[in-house]
């Protein structure tokens, strides 16, 4: 496994692949959420309709199906708690926009771009309510207690982000704890959700959310390294959010770590400047103090610990597919 971001095709392609196996129940997934998302109200559905847009990777949604699958027993529980959690996925990312006043993601105008601030929380918290009546419909008041704690969790991470804010002392331990909680715990819960709902025992139920919590880890760490790094044309959303809004991540804390008193005060100097120049100004710091390298490690470093909570997992289609799926999380490019 390489541990380097690179691209042997394009992403979308890569994920056809990846989900060919659960291509049928994800197709029933979005026809749950165009339903879920309709509104009578013009103004709404088509809020809610572009909001649905900006989404992409249908990451969480193929966690849950997939976990289901590797379990054996896919049902269509699953389908309505994939479509919850892709809801609440959405939700956040529109309230991240804000909180980073982000302009593009998926080539697209951001809500709060189009529209303003006020129909961007707004709808949020809309598909938030939406997600957990959806939920709310299943039997077993499971799902709501994950899918809420889940929600909590990502919460508080990002308030403590939002708390950490041009702390430049920030731990390496703190900012995985950090995203630990406002990324990977959605992913966590996506495989727990998968598991339970397929009869698995509470012991594999949660090595599936382990796996998924590492994966979800991986995820932002490379995030965070395509902020400073990636191309915003190919992306197709606002890059370098993570800079004007002083959040120290990994390629930025290690490159600290690595500078001496001089070098530390010329980098703040950087971090502190009024300009939009820092991603490029940055650049061959983080290549001299080999920041970027250390970060990509880091996340194949938790790949590789989400794959051996799979070890324990019947051998089957649906475990390679998790395995691809975690492998290409550390190779993406958007």
């Amino acid at each position: 496994m390489s541990h380097a971001i690179k691209s042997s095709a394009t992403a979308s392609e890569e994920l056809r692949a990846l989900y060919a196996l659960i291509r049928p129940e994800l197709e029933q997934v979005e026809s749950i959420l165009c339903e879920e998302l309709h509104s009578d109200s013009a103004f709404v559905d088509r809020l809610a309709k572009h909001g649905f847009r900006l989404g992409g990777k249908r990451l969480r949604p193929a966690l849950v199906l997939l976990s289901a699958r590797a379990c054996g027993n896919l049902n269509p529980q699953h389908l309505v708690l994939a479509a919850s959690v892709e809801m609440i996925h959405t939700a956040s990312l529109i309230h991240d926009d804000v909180l980073d006043e982000a302009t593009l993601r998926r080539h697209l105008d951001t809500v709060n771009a189009r529209w303003d601030n006020e129909a961007s929380v707004l709808l949020g918290d809309y598909l938030l309510a939406r997600s957990l009546c959806l939920v709310s419909s299943l039997e077993s008041t499971f799902a709501c207690r994950e899918i809420a704690e889940a929600s909590r969790v990502m919460c508080e991470g990002e308030l403590r982000q939002v708390a950490g804010r041009a702390n430049y002392d920030l731990s390496e331990e703190d900012y995985l704890d950090i995203i630990a909680d406002k990324t990977a715990a959605l992913c966590a819960c996506c495989c727990r959700l998968g598991a339970h709902y397929a009869g698995a025992d509470a012991e594999l139920r949660d090595a599936f959310g382990r796996f998924g919590s590492h994966v979800g880890v991986a995820f932002q760490i490379i995030d965070d390294i395509l902020d400073v790094l990636g191309d915003e044309a190919k992306m197709g959303k606002s890059l370098g959010t993570d800079l004007a809004k002083q959040k120290p991540t990994l390629p930025l804390i290690r490159l600290l770590c690595r500078s001496g008193p001089a070098q530390r005060a010329e980098v703040l100097a950087i971090l502190s400047g009024q300009d939009n120049h820092r991603r490029q100004a940055l650049r061959p710091w983080l290549e001299r103090a080999d920041a970027v390298a250390y970060s990509q490690q880091k996340a194949a470093e938790y790949v590789l610990a989400a794959m051996g909570e799979l070890e324990r997992v019947p051998p089957g289609p649906a475990a390679d597919s998790m395995r691809r799926l975690a492998e290409f999380v550390i190779r993406r490019q958007h």
